[in-house]
Formats: structure tokens, sequence, C-alpha cells
């Protein structure tokens, strides 16, 4: 009984968090974007099934074939929006003066890869893999990597997995069955995208519910082959809603020479602190506490990064989507995507193995983060220890 109190507690958490937000926003509008309007060319590959509505594209229910779509998102000017904030359409068609936008999409078949790669090489030989998390539907994580694509003045290409989650809170269990169901389709993905010559090298950023669907991928790989493609450099995980036992052991699989991975943390999360609870109490990875035992000594002894965002404001009353919706975040998160370094302000921190740097005092470079953790430890590797919390709320 406690544990289906727990579950309702968080599902009507979530539900009080999420602002109702339009549907079927999707359609390319035919209005050009007005002067100074910004504009994300991004490809799609979801394990969704089609829509009907060309607004909607793709449901929230799941399909054997993988799907490949371009996308061309109009994000409108300066004056008209704030920076790491999605602008959603008050009515339809969308406005591109004031709102995100569709101006071009278009379904290629699932073989063509390869074809679009060659037609469109990344011009950095970049490209950036984002996996969106839990309760969200098509239209939100296109229009959320349009935003943080844009916002993040990354070179990479961008490409959106998008797994099937109904965006919905109250299906949890279904969004993480089907976060399962789309393991092999993004391993394979990453796969096909490391055998393009004309890239160089692939940044994986995951958000949430798909920092588990991401990991697992990449496991699943190492066991396969031996090792991570040595292409996927660097794998960043944002708000993981991942057992830190769970992740140890995924970790662990990975091999000797694994990505570099960046864990974004809050321990305002409340998001996670629900999930911790119908967890069973265990700890969630984005939630540690990096100065605290068994973490801090754990992270000496892997080539882990931890990012620490507790204390920092943002609209999100959850505090689960922060690494979007600040602007220096964000833009820190460009950089490591670019350059495989995580820069503050003016000084550059290379991801190697040789030190562990805390930086105090980030509210005047990171725009109100209480206390940045920087760690680039020895690659040795090491769960993060079996310890667990029980405490949660």
């Amino acid at each position: 009984m406690t544990r289906l109190i727990s579950a309702c507690l968080f599902c009507v958490a979530l539900l009080g968090g999420c602002a109702t937000r339009p549907v079927n926003v999707l359609a390319p509008i035919a209005e050009p974007p007005p002067p100074g309007a910004g504009r994300v060319e991004m490809l799609v590959a979801t394990t969704r099934a089609a829509s009907t509505d060309p607004g909607e594209m793709f449901t929230g229910g799941r399909s054997f074939e993988p799907s490949l779509i371009t996308l061309s998102v109009s994000i409108p000017p300066p004056e008209a929006r704030k920076p790491g904030a999605v602008q959603w359409p008050e009515r339809l068609p969308p406005n591109p003066a004031t709102d995100f936008a569709v101006l071009e999409a278009r379904r290629l078949p699932p073989d063509q890869l390869g074809d679009w790669a060659r037609g469109h090489p990344p011009p950095s030989g970049r490209v950036a893999v984002f996996v969106h998390g839990y309760n969200s539907n098509f239209e939100a994580s296109v229009y959320r990597y349009a935003q943080v694509a844009w916002d993040s003045r990354m070179a990479a290409t961008p490409l959106l997995f998008s797994w099937p989650s109904r965006g919905s809170a109250l299906d949890y269990v279904y969004d993480r069955d089907s976060a399962t169901f789309s393991r092999e389709a993004l391993e394979e993905i990453l796969r096909r995208l490391a055998a393009l010559p004309e890239i160089r090298e692939i940044s994986v950023v995951a958000h949430s519910m798909g920092a588990w669907l991401a990991m697992e991928s990449l496991r699943q790989m190492a066991i396969r082959d031996g090792r991570v493609d040595p292409k996927i450099r660097d794998v960043a995980l944002a708000a993981p809603d991942l057992d830190v036992d769970v992740f140890a052991g995924q970790f662990l699989e990975l091999g000797e020479t694994p990505p570099n991975i960046v864990v974004f943390v809050s321990r305002d999360d409340r998001a996670l602190a629900l999930s911790q609870r119908i967890g069973g109490g265990v700890d969630r990875l984005g939630m540690i506490d990096p100065n605290a035992e068994p973490y801090k000594t754990g992270l000496r002894m892997t080539n882990l990064t931890v990012v620490d965002l507790t204390g920092m404001k943002s609209d999100d009353r959850l505090s689960h989507g922060v690494f979007a919706q600040s602007p220096e975040i964000v833009r820190l998160l460009g950089g490591l995507i670019d350059s495989g370094e995580i820069r503050v302000a003016s000084d550059s921190i290379p991801l190697d193995d040789q030190f562990t740097v805390f930086v105090h005092g980030a509210a005047r470079t990171v725009g109100g983060a209480a206390n940045l953790l920087l760690s680039a430890p020895a690659a040795l590797l090491s769960p993060l220890g079996g310890a667990s919390s029980s405490e949660a709320y």
C-alpha cells in the first residue's frame, strides 16, 4: 500500500509540474520565418508508430521498423524568445515570428542513413545524438532538442532518437518498457553512424529515463564488440533516472576505454526524489552528492565527470530539466559536444586523467549554480560503490 501511495504521489507531482501543451503542432507551415529567426536542421530516428496526422507525425505507440525523418525547425528571433525556453504556439498554424514551427519535413527510407550523411555531411564531422526522457510526446522531444541545439551554439549536426513515450505522467511503466523495447534500435543507429566516413565523432546526450536507454545501448555494443566504438567520444547524462547500482554495472561493461561520461546532477530534483522512493530508496544517479561518500571516492577511481547543478534556479518546478533551461549550462553542454572539454568562463578544463577540480563560487560564471563540481579523475574501472541510501521523500 505504501508503494502504491508513493506511485500516486509521483504521478500527481509530475502532472502538477507539466503545463498543458498544444498538440499536433508539427505540420510544416507555409509562412516564411521573419528576419533574425533561427533554423535547426535535424535528423530524427524513432521507434514510434507513425501517425496519419501530419501535425503529430508519430504517436506513443511502438514500431518494430524504425523510421528516419529530416526536420527543419524555425526558432523565433531573439527579441521574441527567452533562451532556454520552447515557445509553444497558442493557436495553429504556428507563427514563426513568435513560435517554434516546422518549416519542412521529409521521411527517408530506413536504409538511407548513409545517403543522408553523404548528401548532408556534418560540417564539423560531429553528430550529437539526443535521447529524450519519460513523459515526452514526439513534438515535445523535437522542439526541446531544437531549443537545446540552438541555444547551445553547437556546431555538431543534431540527431534526435525519439523512443515511444506516451507523453503521460500516468504511463511510467509503459515508458520504461518502451525504453527497453528501443535498446537495439538505438544501438544500431549509433553503430551505423560510426561506420560512416563522413562522421568523425559522436556525442550522446540523454535526459532522465533516456539515460538508462543510452547506457543500455552502449553496454550492448560493448558486449557485442568488446568495446564502445571509439567514434562515440562523449556521453552526457542529464538528470539520469538511473539506479546507481544498475549504472555501476552498465559502466563496468563498457570496456577498458569507455567514452568520457559527464553526469549532470541536482539534489533539488523532485522528480528523481519520487522515482527513488518508488525504486525502493536506492539512490538515483541524477541526485548523488559528489562530495559525499561513497561517491567522492568512487569518482576518483573512474573517468566520470560530474556537474552539480544543486541550487540552480529554473522555471521547472521539479528542477528536472535544468540542464536545458539554463542558457549557461546549455552552452557548457555545447562546448563539451564540440570540443570534448568543459569550459567555465574563459578557463578550459579538459577531460583527462590528471586531476580533480572543484570550482566554488560558480555563480559568477554559470548563472547561479551553488556548487559546480568538475571531476576528471584517473580512468580506473570501478563501480560508484555498493552503498545506497534509504532516505527519500
